[in-house]
């Protein structure tokens, strides 16, 4: 569903957000909303590249969660989901990665 332009007043200046931005800032906010999620990103900020395993292991050992694979793997498709995280093949693995764009993006507006 596309939203359409509008323009929004922010401190002393103009930003101009479109339809993707609104989506994409509601996602954001709802991926960092979950502890769990905001550990995964630390995670992946702290090492550049994790498997599923390796991160598994990380939040397991370091941070004492009782959590699944599968409960991960859904708390990162929330965070792929908002940009947050992207995944790349590399030989038999898919490799986790954090994408700070978004975050800068969403900041930008706010922040100068």
């Amino acid at each position: 569903m596309q939203l359409e332009s509008c323009s929004c007043l922010t401190s002393n200046h103009t930003v101009a957000y479109d339809g993707y931005m609104n989506w994409n800032k509601d996602a954001i906010f709802k991926a960092l909303a979950d502890s769990t999620r905001r550990l995964i990103l630390d995670e992946l900020t702290e090492r550049n590249e994790l498997t599923l395993y390796e991160l598994t292991v990380r939040l397991i050992m370091k941070h004492n969660l009782s959590i699944s694979r599968q409960a991960i793997a859904k708390h990162l498709s929330v965070l792929e989901e908002a940009d947050l995280v992207k995944s790349k093949r590399k030989g038999k693995y898919r490799v986790l990665i954090f994408n700070n764009e978004p975050l800068k993006n969403l900041l930008e507006g706010w922040i100068e």
